[in-house]
């Protein structure tokens, strides 16, 4: 199963919002910028937020922020405040250095330098982030576990997930991460930024916004079976929450599940018949699209018939920026969209 758009990634834009723009200003050049420097809104403290694990209370405006996982530094940074550390990108990074390019042009637009990166290949690593002496640790969007709470919440309050692992959409991620840094007004007024921007991206593609998409995985070392993502997954639940219609596969898939993957037999091809737009992975010269063509099942499948398939070019960029983030979005947006509606060229 394909895993890394969530184990590995992190995440930002190079189109800056007017709020990213007003707030630069606020941050100053060190990488320890913190939310008291870049605080205009009212919110008070302590503050106490609810997740999974419970509550997390925070005394006080947080000074040294660090977050893991995917994308959660997305939103200090969209708010001018820059973390004293965030995972490393391991997927998606097109020139090696650990960070996404949409983060490497925000950092630079605040005169910052790059937070210390830490490497979750194998885990979470403790000790570095116990070592950037943080105040509070954003992971509203992960998967980190009870034990894992647990240990970080001996190095700082932590914010973890509401509800279901790697499920938190990019507006409660920004809800909660901002409420955290005492930001939740510029947080709400970031979100509607964001959806005005992916509004505009999606009424230029009228016809994608009135076909269902199904996001999936196929190996193609393995056709016996269809993966797709469930809804709980940001990247179909990111279109769902757009209107775009979901696949009757994809809504028996999600019901009741926990679960952002799933999958089922390719013998089962028949179960597709109403998707308009196949979305995978794969690498740019398209070949999986006549793999597919050429199976006796999966050919079954009339999008991949008629190769109405979106093809997402591995570990990169814009294959990272299809799970939406605060900062991603004004980066790939209008790319993203215009590669879904192609497939229906």
């Amino acid at each position: 199963m394909f895993r890394s758009p969530h184990t590995r990634w992190t995440v930002i834009t190079a189109a800056t919002t007017t709020l990213g723009l007003a707030l630069a200003g606020c941050a100053g050049t060190a990488a320890e910028t913190s939310a008291t420097d870049a605080a205009t809104g009212d919110d008070t403290f302590p503050v106490t937020i609810p997740h999974v694990y419970g509550e997390t209370v925070i005394e006080a405006t947080p000074e040294r922020v660090a977050t893991v996982a995917w994308s959660n530094h997305e939103v200090p940074l969209a708010l001018g405040v820059v973390p004293v550390g965030m995972a490393e990108a391991t997927w998606g990074d097109d020139d090696g250095d650990g960070v996404l390019p949409w983060v490497e042009d925000r950092l630079e637009e605040l005169g910052a330098e790059t937070p210390v990166l830490f490497d979750e290949t194998d885990g979470l690593d403790f000790e570095a982030i116990a070592d950037t002496a943080p105040d509070v640790i954003l992971a509203s969007y992960s998967g980190i576990t009870q034990e894992d709470y647990d240990t970080l919440s001996k190095i700082a309050p932590v914010v973890a997930y509401p509800e279901v692992a790697w499920a938190t959409s990019y507006e409660d991620m920004i809800r909660m991460n901002s409420a955290a840094l005492g930001l939740s007004a510029e947080g709400d007024q970031l979100i509607d930024e964001l959806h005005a921007q992916v509004d505009a991206a999606l009424a230029k593609h009228p016809d994608l916004a009135a076909s269902s998409v199904l996001f999936s995985y196929i190996d193609p070392s393995d056709f016996s079976q269809i993966g797709f993502y469930t809804t709980l997954d940001t990247r179909p639940g990111f279109l769902q929450s757009l209107g775009v219609p979901v696949p009757d596969v994809v809504v028996a898939g999600s019901e009741g599940s926990d679960q952002f993957y799933t999958t089922v037999s390719a013998e089962q091809a028949d179960h597709f018949d109403d998707v308009d737009i196949f979305v995978t992975y794969g690498e740019a010269d398209g070949a999986i699209i006549e793999q597919m063509q050429a199976d006796p099942l999966l050919s079954q499948i009339p999008a991949i018939a008629a190769g109405q398939v979106a093809i997402l070019e591995n570990s990169t960029p814009l294959a990272a920026s299809a799970n939406p983030s605060p900062l991603s979005i004004g980066w790939g947006i209008e790319e993203y969209f215009a590669l879904l509606a192609g497939a229906l060229d």
